[in-house]
């Protein structure tokens, strides 16, 4: 069958169903059919499914003339996507077609969602499309005679490529595709992405250097801009002196009456701790929304977080509170407004949540933007900005994850076995192992099989044995099932699961939270409130309990970074000393702000570095505002105040939010000694990193990642999980052992690489000191804090107080500021 003829076939599905093809989905058909690998951009709702699937049904139906009544048995086309809620809406349109142009095609799924049984009829047969994740595709990689499972493989399609990009989870999928390609001659890589700056190097990391001449890679982009429409829901009356969190809840009236004219509404915060608060907040004030309020998060049961997710398709749901498990790719086409609480750092993040309203091709978004604080309208005014302007964010790609690449050894090991001289080149084509050296490969393989330099005399870190053949394998099922049970890049906290007393699973939570906890205490959890009866073999018994608890789970994560785009857009908006005046309502509505502030000292021009300084019965505030975001300032914080402490015998107390950070000592200090002796260099930025930071101390958590990845630690058994700090302690041990007695071992220099490049974002860092060291330096000593500052000391109370005692505290602090 010609080209022509398939394409006039999808083409004839398309309008029978009242639709026309959009040109960039006709374009990835005629390019998938050319036999080329390719990447897709296009935006979130834009029809990216059909775009990839039509072109493999066409393909098969092609390849088998015969297809209506005879069906070839095996996997054709592999959907890897990065969240299991992504699965079901994938499953349901592709089978929609397959079914519908008769071609006998099965749409499978495969995720740590799977059952048991699903799993073993998957065995006996498997469907033609597997949509499955990263983890699972590596789990089915290392069982046995992997080869002839995939051996019909002819396309791999990676879903949310940014996802994965950018992440370990990303490194994992390519080592995947290395393998993949090498034993399967006829595969097509496609990836799709809805929001992202390097798209060229997106497709260089997803493709590897091995794709072949007479498969040429191509990248699709959609001229469809998304057509998003950003509404901010502004107080009517805004305090001058703003401070984080207070504003938020204090507008929950406001967003009542969104939900009610809206026949569903997804409420979109950026915690899971945030999402228990809004939940329980909305059913307090408004107990008539009990039944048509759910909650959908990450720690809540699988049970309950599909039955909320089918519930939206259905309607049966007004609204829906929830944390980014519901950000991506899910095609809820009936929901029909998305409200965002608080800044969520960044405009990928922003565009993809945006996304999910209106979910029709050519529709416009609505999104109303809530903010928690006032100097987040700033957020929202760049954010609308970046919409216009279609401001896309880059990711970097993870380069050299000895970590990562160990465990995939070990996974080849556990299957069939591996020849190093066969793998070696496989790996070395991927781009983030591209400059692997032979020493380092050596090193690889030595330390599975001996368990590196320091560790041979330990006989449980010898998990492959070399065989007479040069074959590398693990022949102990012991330690197979250990590896199987590892798999996976996603290391998280020890979760404890949360279980009735009388029996039923409510969902999982850290084990530092509960640890805390002892039994009587209650909690907020899932929407209860729970009394904990006992801790007993990684579960907690609770029971239903009816007193108040301001004790909200806050799980780990609650402060998100700023992007390097979001902040730069954030200093563009707010560094003019005009910017108030400007059109947007969300800079017009802080007007008395900024007018409060010049009284006290400046609004910043985009060529000025401010520096606040004022004395208060705490001390003096010395105040700095690069609008760099939280962990940038974080770092700074400590360099400056360990360069100052080089020059004078003093100590601070830091403080930092993502506009800018405060140092607070017991004694006054001259601020012009930062001017004279260039404390703001990039210069010896390293060096002063290390002294400034246990930069040791970091390596040594960000080591404990690492072990586990790489099977240096093993987390335990299902239900019999190994406590966080015997875990790390385990870790911190061997962390030792490598940095006394093996200083060039690559995993202990991979924990110290990570912690500069990630943690403390050197490379940002850099950026940031070059810039301000271009920039005028102004220092406002003031009478009392400004608006701008207040944030920032309120966020450092709140480290010491209750949150009632806090808001008593900012109450006479605004009453005393204001005068």
């Amino acid at each position: 069958m010609k080209r022509e003829e398939l394409l006039n076939i999808a083409q004839g599905w398309f309008e029978g169903r009242g639709w026309n093809p959009f040109p960039f989905q006709k374009q990835t058909w005629n390019a998938y059919l050319q036999g080329k690998h390719g990447l897709l951009n296009a935006p979130t709702g834009s029809g990216k499914t059909y775009a990839l699937w039509t072109p493999i049904v066409l393909s098969y139906i092609k390849s088998n003339p015969e297809y209506k009544t005879k069906h070839k048995k095996g996997i054709k086309a592999l959907w890897i996507t990065p969240l299991r809620a992504l699965s079901v809406e994938i499953q349901q349109a592709a089978q929609r077609m397959a079914d519908e142009l008769e071609t006998g095609l099965t749409v499978g799924i495969r995720t740590g969602d799977t059952t048991q049984a699903e799993r073993a009829k998957q065995k006996r047969s498997m469907p033609d499309l597997l949509i499955t994740t990263p983890e699972s595709l590596m789990l089915l990689l290392a069982s046995k005679d992997y080869p002839k499972l995939f051996k019909t493989l002819e396309a791999v399609v990676v879903d949310e490529w940014h996802e994965l990009l950018g992440s370990k989870r990303g490194v994992q999928m390519e080592l995947a595709l290395s393998r993949l390609k090498a034993i399967c001659p006829k595969l097509r890589i496609w990836g799709i992405s809805a929001t992202i700056g390097n798209l060229d190097q997106a497709m260089d990391v997803l493709m590897g250097d091995s794709t072949e001449q007479e498969k040429p890679r191509v990248l699709i982009r959609a001229k469809r801009k998304p057509k998003v429409k950003v509404k901010s829901i502004i107080p009517k009356k805004m305090e001058t002196f703003p401070w984080r969190g207070h504003l938020g809840l204090h507008l929950l009236e406001e967003i009542i009456p969104i939900i009610e004219a809206s026949k569903t509404t997804i409420i979109f915060t950026n915690t899971r701790g945030q999402c228990e608060i809004w939940f329980q907040k909305i059913l307090e004030k408004h107990p008539e929304l009990a039944g048509e309020l759910a909650m959908h998060h990450g720690s809540i049961n699988k049970e309950t977080r599909l039955w909320v997710e089918q519930a939206i398709r259905n309607e049966s749901l007004k609204a829906v509170v929830a944390t980014s498990s519901l950000d991506l790719g899910v095609d809820f086409a009936p929901v029909e407004t998305i409200i965002q609480i608080g800044g969520p750092k960044g405009v990928a993040k922003f565009l993809q949540r945006a996304g999910r309203s209106n979910h029709r091709p050519g529709e416009p978004s609505l999104i109303y933007f809530l903010p928690t604080h006032a100097l987040e309208l700033v957020e929202a005014s760049a954010l609308k900005r970046a919409v216009t302007e279609s401001v896309m964010e880059d990711r970097t790609p993870f380069l050299l994850c000895f970590d990562v690449l160990i465990q995939y050894l070990v996974t080849l090991a556990v299957s069939d076995g591996f020849k190093p001289e066969e793998i070696f080149p496989e790996v070395q084509r991927t781009f983030c192992f591209q400059g692997l050296t032979g020493e380092q490969w050596q090193w690889c393989l030595n330390f599975i099989t001996k368990g590196s330099q320091s560790l041979e005399a330990y006989n449980e870190y010898r998990k492959v044995l070399i065989q007479e053949d040069g074959l590398f394998k693990v022949t102990d099922r012991r330690i197979a099932m250990m590896h199987r049970l590892s798999i996976g890049t996603i290391v998280s906290d020890a979760m404890l699961l949360v279980k009735y007393v009388s029996g039923g699973f409510i969902g999982t939570v850290e084990e530092w939270f509960l640890g805390k906890m002892k039994p009587g205490d209650t909690f907020v959890f899932a929407g209860r409130t729970l009394e904990l009866v006992r801790l007993r073999n990684m579960t907690a018994q609770v029971r239903k309990s009816k007193k108040r608890s301001s004790n909200v789970v806050s799980f780990m994560g609650g402060r998100l970074p700023l992007s390097s785009q979001m902040s730069q857009l954030l200093r563009e908006e707010l560094q003019s000393s005009s910017a108030y005046k400007s059109q947007t309502r969300e800079l017009r509505a802080l007007s008395h702000i900024f007018e409060r502030q010049l009284q006290e000292s400046i609004v910043p021009a985009s060529y000025e570095f401010l520096i606040e300084s004022f004395e208060t019965r705490e001390g003096f505030h010395v105040v700095f505002y690069p609008f760099e975001g939280r962990f940038v300032h974080e770092a700074l914080s400590h360099i400056l105040a360990y360069r100052i402490s080089l020059l004078i015998p003093i100590s601070f107390s830091l403080a930092y939010n993502d506009y800018g950070f405060e140092l607070l000592s017991d004694q006054v200090w001259d601020v012009q000694l930062i001017f004279d002796n260039e404390l703001f260099t990039p210069e010896y930025l390293l060096q002063d990193l290390e002294k400034s930071i246990n930069a040791t101390e970091m390596a040594s958590r960000k080591f404990r990642d690492i072990a586990v990845i790489s099977g240096l630690v093993f987390q335990g058994y299902p239900n019999k999980t190994v406590k966080t700090k015997h875990l790390q302690s385990n870790s911190r041990l061997l962390f030792k052992v490598f940095k006394d007695f093996e200083p060039d071992n690559l995993l202990l220099q991979q924990a110290y690489r990570e912690t500069f490049e990630h943690e403390l974002e050197e490379g940002r860092l850099r950026i940031a000191l070059e810039r301000i060291c271009n920039q005028d330096m102004v220092w406002r000593p003031c009478e009392k804090p400004t608006p701008f500052s207040f944030p920032i000391i309120t966020d450092r109370l709140r480290e010491k107080m209750s949150s009632e005692k806090l808001s008593d505290r900012i109450k006479r602090m605004r009453v005393q500021y204001e005068d």
